[in-house]
């Protein structure tokens, strides 16, 4: 693909949710679906057809990549979940589990791998690839990943400080999982990589320690994806980088030195007030609130109509290339999915 693509896109005013999730538990044997490669490529198309996009999203499951690791680790799975790294794995344990992933796909991997496949080789969709991003992944592996961000912050080091030896070890087994993942991906035909990366917020990274100098927020959430991001690049595919986190302006920015052909935003930001600091020829996606679309107490219908109406109208009146969408995936609720649907009717559908 190229940038010019996404931006002809944007241009075509075209509105689009991420919902693959939302149409696998429209199938009643959804669970023996997803294990599958080929028959969970076929709900990924059916997707893209339900919401009339070229662009083939799989499913946004942001536990699965450390579902896959953590058995390298001895991990059972019924306790992959709740366990947490306390110490951090020795060089010795993460080569080895660089070597045993290599070796081939998990179960679990290879589904979506297979997915991917279905898409490249039997329609006409683009197929993107997803992954967790790796600061993300990297959080999910520890109890408390927060502390050893900001002890890193004041100087400590993994030689003065376990915690944030942890925490870098944890980063290192994410970032092999993941650029591992996004290699099998493009080798299955790929044409994007929806790298998800909700964690690189202002939750987890001071933004007192930022404005200090700390380098806290290059080197733990940036630099892993700048390799990303090259990866991607030298494969020949594009770049769509989502943070549906609360972020500063100077986390923004960063993002944007990725230099992703689509960047996806949270709730959190005002998509037409950050037209003004995103390069013009990066699409904007986003960011209408489907965390909320189970509830009509929270989000009834009209509210949505307004609020798509009103973000599409902002969005036009900047002149940057905008693409009406999610904050994120739109999850299956139990007992809400004609509530759900009718919702992304509204939104995505009659305001065309």
């Amino acid at each position: 693909m190229s940038r010019e693509y996404y931006l002809s896109l944007a241009a075509q005013k075209l509105r689009m949710p991420i919902g693959a999730n939302l149409v696998l538990h429209e199938h009643a044997d959804h669970a023996q679906i997803s294990p599958d490669g080929e028959r969970l490529g076929k709900v990924v198309a059916e997707a893209a057809a339900a919401f009339n996009t070229p662009l083939a999203f799989p499913i946004m499951d942001l536990k699965m990549e450390k579902s896959v690791l953590l058995p390298f680790f001895g991990v059972a799975p019924g306790e992959i979940d709740q366990f947490h790294f306390t110490t951090a794995p020795d060089n010795g344990a993460i080569d080895h589990f660089e070597k045993e992933l290599r070796a081939g796909a998990p179960a679990r991997l290879a589904a979506v791998v297979g997915a991917i496949r279905h898409i490249a080789r039997d329609t006409r969709l683009v197929p993107v690839g997803m992954s967790i991003g790796p600061f993300s992944l990297a959080s999910k592996l520890l109890a408390d990943p927060i502390t050893p961000v900001f002890l890193a912050g004041t100087g400590e080091t993994a030689a003065s400080e376990p915690e944030v030896a942890a925490l870098d070890a944890a980063l290192r087994i994410s970032a092999i999982m993941v650029r591992h993942s996004i290699g099998l991906q493009l080798a299955a035909g790929a044409k994007a990589v929806f790298i998800a990366e909700p964690a690189a917020n202002k939750v987890y990274f001071s933004p007192q320690q930022m404005a200090a100098g700390a380098d806290i927020f290059e080197r733990f959430a940036m630099a892993p994806n700048r390799a990303i991001a090259a990866q991607i690049a030298a494969a020949g595919a594009d770049l769509l980088f989502h943070c549906c986190g609360d972020i500063t302006d100077a986390m923004l920015d960063a993002f944007c030195t990725l230099r992703p052909a689509m960047l996806s935003l949270g709730g959190s930001r005002k998509l037409w007030e950050d037209a003004a600091r995103v390069p013009k020829d990066i699409v904007l996606y986003g960011n209408l609130p489907s965390k909320q679309f189970y509830s009509d107490e929270t989000m009834p219908l009209a509210k949505v109509e307004a609020l798509a109406a009103a973000l599409a109208s902002r969005m036009e009146a900047t002149g940057h290339p905008f693409i009406l969408g999610t904050e994120c995936d739109t999850l299956h609720v139990e007992g809400c999915g004609d509530t759900i649907r009718a919702k992304i009717a509204r939104a995505f559908t009659l305001l065309k």
